[in-house]
């Protein structure tokens, strides 16, 4: 079954710690909402599975439909419901990042800047320096614990997020924690700076490909979709000019030396709506511009176009912000 109690914290860090010398080694975070409640965020440094080191990956810039979504929630604790078109994160659905980025990292290591404690320990360094910056931490909730103090910062009650990392797609000792758009992971958000910095972590026995009902792994395929997908996503009209309703239209590449058979494909949007290509053969090197029908719609305030194949599998996935979409006629490029 999915996780119980997910959803998002947004709150002021307070302090850290590391945890080095455990079987399941932790990054801690103490934050502190805008009532004065305090929570801890423990973020897995270590796999307990083969191989160990996490997967990571950070974006500096993060420019994603899911910002504005956690900003409107505000401060504070926030239950999040398993579906798109919220604050959710999904590794595979949300179209955050190509996967293919990530790379393994240690849990800690003598020296600097070499290990993922002190990759996490630079950024939160960051937030607990500027005033204005908050931290949202995606995960699982536990507590208030009335009658227990937390056990590393020592405040009272007992109040925290774990499972701070791409929760689908698991081995079987884990299955039980799969589930779509319940996926963890960390945003700070640097007003001064205009700026968000996506953070995000996976276990390399995860898998990417999954069932869009339950998050379990999809067939035996590798871990990490393959490197070069043949058909990608390069451009799309999201606002066109004029009254609705509107042509959108998705503008696709044949970036592989042979043909793509288009047959059974489809065009996903942010809700998971689907339209059906062209019953083609496109040629290697050619484009191709899908005019969007089936209900699927490309929504002015940012949204998702995914790419499927005849087995509905995702092949490419893009993202697009409400600053990108509101500029009417232009063609956003990916």
């Amino acid at each position: 079954m999915p996780l119980r109690g997910y959803g998002v914290l947004t709150a002021t860090v307070v302090d850290r710690r590391r945890e080095g010398s455990t079987d399941t080694p932790h990054f801690q975070i103490h934050l502190r909402d805008q009532d004065g409640t305090d929570f801890r965020a423990a973020v897995n440094v270590l796999s307990q599975e083969s191989p160990s080191d996490l997967l990571y990956l950070v974006d500096e810039d993060l420019r994603h439909p899911v910002t504005d979504a956690v900003q409107s929630l505000g401060p504070g604790w926030h239950g999040l419901s398993p579906a798109p078109g919220g604050a959710n994160l999904d590794y595979v659905r949300a179209n955050l990042f190509d996967p293919q980025r990530m790379r393994p990292l240690p849990p800690d290591v003598s020296g600097p800047d070499n290990d993922l404690a002190d990759l996490l320990d630079h950024y939160v360094q960051r937030a607990i320096a500027d005033d204005t910056a908050r931290l949202s931490v995606f995960g699982q909730r536990w507590g208030p614990e009335a009658s227990t103090p937390d056990k590393v910062f020592g405040f009272s009650p007992g109040n925290g997020v774990h499972d701070v990392h791409m929760n689908q797609g698991n081995t079987e000792k884990f299955r039980a924690d799969d589930g779509v758009w319940q996926d963890g992971g960390l945003l700070l958000h640097l007003p001064g700076e205009s700026r968000w910095i996506g953070i995000f972590l996976a276990f390399q026995s995860q898998k990417w490909h999954t069932d869009d009902n339950t998050g379990h792994a999809i067939g035996d395929g590798p871990p990490v979709p393959d490197a070069i997908a043949p058909v990608r996503i390069v451009a799309a009209m999201v606002n066109p000019i004029g009254p609705a309703p509107e042509r959108e239209s998705v503008l696709l590449i044949n970036a592989s030396p042979s043909p793509v058979d288009l047959t059974g494909w489809h065009i996903a949007d942010r809700l998971k709506n689907k339209c059906e290509l062209p019953r083609e053969q496109l040629a290697p090197g050619v484009t191709r511009e899908v005019t969007l029908s089936g209900g699927v719609q490309l929504g002015n305030n940012g949204g998702l176009i995914t790419l499927l194949d005849a087995g509905g599998l995702k092949v490419d996935g893009v993202s697009y912000t409400s600053a990108q979409a509101k500029r009417e006629g232009w063609t956003v490029v990916f």
